[in-house]
């Protein structure tokens, strides 16, 4: 399960801050590849090689992975003996870095036998090879180990054949070995993208309550969730929150409530004996996932005049966005699937907050989106605001709840689908929070800009059949969620995306005078 630190410190963070604290290890696999044969006809190759799959092996390790580096696989022997360490092992993903020509039988052994993604790393020693040096060293033995150690690419069709015939999926980088951010961004992009994949495969989702009645689109295969994205579901019972609840003292109300003023902008009217009703829930609920050692959850209770029942759940909302702050997500109406993709986008980084449509802003082409219930309040653009709600509409009961806009700047929706045969599928677009007025009415609220325009975003996303929630996180991330639908086997489908200018900037970088 992910580690989220907690010492009931105010938790407040800011792009850079969010990074750390979705720490877990991924176990990357890594051999580079060669011909034996190639060792003795030219003197200093092989040290050559296993050189540059070291540096390989160094640069992934930065990348906070552990690796697991075989170095260099150059017979059908040792491939056997590699498939076996990969698979003893338990790498999430292996990267398969062709140093120079190798034979196909090298590499599907290892392959077959570790079953877990692969991306052939097809990596040139530098740009170009220096033609005019190179065409003056007169000795051809000279010349022929030079150009090997530059014919990374002659292999990989053949590789790729192979894997083709053996049904086995895999993806590539091309480029350079050094001074290639492009190449070494895109692995950095599967080693985040293995790295949620291994969270998901290991998180504890807490469901606590039962659907919102009547809401068809929630509804969803838990069996064919846990297939997709690995992890265990524990159904909770909301009596043992309310026991839970019982047992808070007066202290430990006492200072959570001053958590809540620390961490909270709070409103005039906020009463005090509903500050201390949610502060104990907030304790409870801290309780209830330590216990049951939970990194997510969805919840949603309708209630049948159970009073203690009905205080728990109407004062859970600030506990709730504590928790989705600490990377535990949150997801309102029982709602599993976003319950994953919240996960997923705080596990990136991101942050991962609930929301759906609002309303449309044809005067300034800017979609509002937000949600009632928890916010993540470590992606809020300042201070997440509490106000005091007389009634939660559609819901049971009446008390406080938190208001908050998305850091405005570049974010991401993504919406996890479950389709009409069951599958699984990622429904992805880059946008921009803007700043604007907004409707305070205690509720989680943004508005958003898209490349395609609100009136052709709303027509195109809609079209997929999403459900009407969806997670959205900060930073653009449709290469990463690309990488990890890949990972998990599922259908990715991007609506639309921001292209970087000349300098690697996007418009929403462009706007922004700080950057």
């Amino acid at each position: 399960m992910q580690a989220h630190p907690w010492d009931g410190s105010v938790l407040l963070m800011q792009d850079s801050d969010i990074k750390k604290h979705v720490q877990s290890t991924v176990k990357v696999g890594l051999f580079g590849i060669g011909l034996e044969a190639y060792w003795e006809q030219f003197p200093g190759l092989e040290q050559r090689l296993r050189g540059h799959v070291a540096q390989v092996a160094a640069r992934i390790a930065g990348m906070g992975a552990e690796v697991v580096n075989l170095g260099l696989i150059d017979n059908a022997e040792s491939a056997f003996a590699a498939g076996h360490a990969l698979r003893q092992a338990d790498v999430d993903l292996i990267f398969l870095y062709v140093t120079t020509y190798a034979l196909s039988s090298t590499v599907l052994p290892i392959v077959r036998r570790a079953r877990v993604p692969v991306v052939i790393l097809n990596l040139a020693p530098s740009a170009a090879i220096d033609y005019t040096w190179f065409n003056q060293l007169g000795d051809r033995a000279a010349m022929t180990g030079e150009w090997l150690a530059y014919c990374q690419a002659c292999p990989v069709p053949e590789i790729a054949n192979v894997f083709a015939r053996s049904r086995i999926p895999f993806h590539q980088v091309t480029g350079m070995l050094e001074n290639d951010p492009i190449a070494w961004k895109e692995i950095g992009d599967w080693v985040d993208a293995a790295r949620v994949a291994h969270i998901m495969e290991h998180n504890r989702l807490g469901l606590m309550g039962h659907y919102y009645s009547g809401m068809l689109d929630i509804y969803t295969d838990l069996t064919s969730l846990n297939a997709c994205f690995g992890g265990h579901m524990e159904i909770l019972e909301v009596e043992e929150l309310v026991t839970l609840c019982a047992a808070v003292t007066a202290d430990e109300i006492k200072t959570r409530v001053t958590l809540f003023q620390d961490t909270f902008d709070i409103q005039s009217g906020c009463a005090a004996d509903e500050l201390a009703l949610a502060a104990r829930t907030s304790v409870a609920l801290d309780r209830l996932v330590a216990k049951h050692q939970l990194g997510s959850m969805a919840y949603y209770y309708m209630g049948t005049g159970n009073l203690a029942a009905e205080d728990a759940i109407r004062s859970i909302i600030l506990g709730n966005s504590l928790l989705t702050a600490r990377g535990i997500p949150v997801a309102g109406e029982y709602e599993v699937k976003n319950a994953h993709a919240m996960k997923i986008m705080d596990s990136f980084g991101a942050g991962g907050s609930f929301t759906e449509y609002y309303a449309t802003d044809f005067d300034n082409d800017v979609i509002l989106m937000g949600h009632d219930g928890p916010g993540h309040v470590a992606i809020a653009e300042g201070r997440t605001r509490v106000r005091p709600l007389g009634v939660y509409h559609g819901k049971v009961g009446r008390g406080l709840s938190v208001e908050m806009s998305v850091q405005h700047g570049p974010v991401t929706l993504l919406s996890v689908i479950q389709t009409a045969d069951g599958s699984v599928q990622f429904l992805v677009a880059e946008g921009e929070s803007v700043p604007g007025p907004i409707l305070e009415i205690g509720n989680t609220n943004s508005r958003y800009k898209f490349p395609l325009g609100a009136r052709n975003f709303m027509q195109e996303w809609n079209r997929h059949g999403p459900a009407h929630h969806c997670a959205v996180g900060v930073g653009h991330l449709v290469e990463k969620l690309r990488k990890l639908a890949a990972i998990l086997q599922i259908e990715y489908i991007c609506v639309c995306e921001f292209q970087a200018d000349a300098n690697g900037r996007t418009p929403s970088q462009l706007h922004r005078p700080s950057e």
